[in-house]
């Protein structure tokens, strides 16, 4: 066979990749990965454990194994399963590691209104639970505490690795002062201030978050150092410190709100001061980051204008702004830090 050949692999491997997806979801939203994490068991335990029918044993633990998050010693009824290394790292809710948050909101919400893909495509309209009522997505998770946590540990998850680099690998020698607009869960501003011993910092958002927050700053040890704040920030002027981050705010609305939102913050900073985006920003030949353009997509399932940007989009919204210099720190994966200074 020519080497050249084109074949329907690739379209057929895309195409279909729903049922590899699902088959891992559903994994992580029954703890099978935890369970591994206390080292290999038998089949027979994990059925036992997570109430498996017989019919799809094998497939659903086997699939797993092909895709290659489980690996195993025997086969069927003789067979012992453990977690892959990345699996076991990532995917168990013991470890602070766990990212399974934002798989767990996946297969919770995300999934059936991805169904509503084209409807959205066609109209522009939000398909979650904002569909047809008033009000936006975040006014909703909001006043549900169960949805609120699901989507800050969602938050948390994804964003983690990427929050311990950037407090590790920016440059906070000249600054003292630190807000997280839209802190969430407050993990920035921990991290950040677990990094670099002289920073003062704020987690800044809407008040129901505040004792989420609060847990976690207190469980770090660093309520000293990390202060939860409250605010509405379409409505309330920033904090005045040297620099302020936004980790996925600003692909949450449109554009003259990310304008708004980046005005503000340049009013906020001093001379000098640094505003720094973290998001899945797209690369400026809108090309190679796949998970930015697709979390766009993800945006207009979910919000009235939100959508994912590239540093060229960043940087004439910030310069506008009155930033001098723009630059990006690439983080992990499809992530990176766009930084503004004024």
């Amino acid at each position: 066979m020519n080497s050249d050949q084109v074949t329907p692999e690739k379209i057929l491997q895309i195409g279909m990749g729903f049922f590899a997806s699902k088959a891992l979801l559903v994994a992580v939203k029954m703890g099978l990965f935890t369970f591994l994490s206390f080292g290999k068991q038998s089949v027979q335990a994990i059925q036992e454990k997570l109430g498996l029918d017989d019919r799809a044993l094998y497939d659903f633990l086997d699939a797993l194994v092909s895709l290659g998050f489980l690996e195993r010693e025997g086969i069927k009824s003789g067979a012992y399963y453990s977690n892959s290394p990345d699996a076991n790292q990532f995917l168990d809710r013991n470890k602070p590691s766990y990212i399974g948050g934002i798989l767990e909101m996946a297969n919770n919400r995300l999934y059936p209104f991805w169904n509503n893909l084209e409807e959205a495509l066609k109209s522009g309209k939000p398909q979650n639970e904002a569909k047809g009522a008033q009000g936006s997505i975040f006014e909703m998770v909001y006043a549900d505490e169960t949805k609120l946590r699901e989507f800050l540990n969602a938050m948390a998850g994804i964003q983690r690795g990427n929050f311990i680099m950037f407090a590790n690998e920016f440059d906070f020698s000249p600054y003292f002062t630190h807000c997280d607009i839209g802190g969430a869960g407050g993990y920035l501003a921990a991290q950040i201030a677990l990094n670099n011993a002289h920073m003062s910092c704020i987690s800044f958002d809407l008040e129901p978050v505040s004792p989420i927050a609060l847990d976690n700053i207190r469980s770090m040890g660093l309520e000293e150092r990390v202060k939860v704040q409250s605010g509405d920030f379409f409505e309330d002027n920033f904090p005045k410190v040297d620099v302020i981050t936004m980790g996925n705010i600003l692909h949450d609305w449109g554009k003259e709100d990310k304008k708004m939102l980046i005005r503000k913050a340049y009013e906020a900073l001093p001379e000098g001061g640094a505003l720094v985006i973290i998001e899945n920003i797209i690369d400026n030949e809108r090309r190679d980051n796949t998970f930015g353009l697709l979390m766009s997509l993800n945006m207009l399932i979910e919000t009235e204008a939100g959508y994912d940007f590239s540093m060229g989009d960043f940087e004439e919204l910030a310069k506008e702004a009155g930033f001098k210099e723009v630059s990006l720190m690439r983080l992990i994966g499809p992530t990176s830090a766009a930084v503004a200074k004024k």
